[in-house]
């Protein structure tokens, strides 16, 4: 069937934006409109169809079942259509956009990068540091890593690893609290990660009683990176993971008194749209990101819990 002139696939890209954000004003920034344009595309759009797409309420912007219906399809309808451009293009350069949780990025990636380039030297990379929570990630473009207990709906997800902690410090902290010799002895520096959850699985693995964990010194709200440069301050124990931060036990920045190693039971995915599995330089990106952290596994396989475990 051919599509006829009222054919509304400009109200379809602006629906497709409005859903993505929940917002008609970032809507209207995103695609160079104003606000009523943006409201007008939506009309013909609901025009066309028979039926709203959105419920609107004050600070809030809800998805019809016919918007949750037709959002799935546009979106790989647009997403179809940017790569069938861009390869027609025919441009011999391409640039793979990589979505990243901050300390992955800083203390892996970045490390690690150079030797994707090296073997895909017409890919160029760009690095996104993404600090969201679970459930608050944006669409990736091309690729992602992300942290969670399960996979995403609506994009492709593989298992990458699953990491596993222990409590890390400077080792002149260490030193002036008298050595930390046994699990007990980290009641002595002040603690920098949250004094429950792992901690408290922590003490019990190592056979004692947890009652006397406190409150965290430093809240970091999870964020790995700066509980680790606060520690390599000297400003106290935290609980960090021996992969990400295996360059500074190696310099002795930080030290990690015992071996006795736990999992948050959160697993590292790569994921990426589905328009996105054949494009060459997310299978490549997807092939050597895996055989990286193989090799890392072989070399230190503590460092990291099973994934079968899931």
């Amino acid at each position: 069937m051919k599509l006829s002139r009222r054919f509304p696939l400009n109200a379809l890209r602006v629906f497709e934006v409005v859903a993505r954000l929940e917002n008609f004003t970032r809507a209207a920034e995103e695609l160079g409109m104003t606000q009523t344009a943006v409201s007008y595309q939506i009309k013909l759009l609901e025009d066309y169809l028979g039926d709203a797409v959105f419920i609107r309420k004050p600070r809030a912007l809800q998805l019809t079942e016919t918007g949750r219906g037709l959002l799935p399809k546009v979106s790989e309808a647009f997403s179809l259509l940017s790569e069938a451009v861009h390869a027609a293009r025919g441009t011999a350069d391409e640039t793979l956009e990589i979505h990243s949780p901050p300390t992955f990025a800083s203390h892996w990636l970045a490390r690690h990068i150079g030797e994707f380039q090296l073997e895909h030297p017409h890919i160029a990379v760009r690095l996104v540091r993404d600090g969201a929570h679970d459930g608050e990630y944006s669409q990736p473009s091309d690729v992602a890593i992300r942290i969670g207990a399960n996979p995403w709906d609506g994009l492709i997800c593989h298992p990458i690893m699953r990491l596993t902690y222990a409590p890390m410090l400077n080792p002149q902290l260490a030193e002036s609290v008298g050595g930390i010799n046994t699990p007990a002895d980290l009641m002595k520096p002040p603690w920098i990660s949250n004094g429950k959850g792992l901690w408290n699985d922590w003490f019990q693995a190592a056979g004692l009683d947890p009652v006397g964990i406190r409150q965290m010194q430093l809240d970091a709200d999870g964020a790995l990176d700066l509980e680790a440069n606060a520690a390599i301050a000297g400003h106290g124990v935290a609980m960090l993971s021996p992969f990400l931060f295996k360059a500074e036990l190696t310099s002795g920045r930080l030290v990690q008194p015992f071996d006795l190693a736990l999992s948050d039971a959160k697993t590292y995915w790569l994921c990426y749209p589905p328009a996105r599995k054949n494009t060459a330089k997310v299978k490549a990106f997807t092939a050597w990101l895996q055989a990286s952290v193989a090799r890392d596994l072989a070399a230190a396989p503590g460092d990291l819990a099973p994934l079968a475990a899931r």
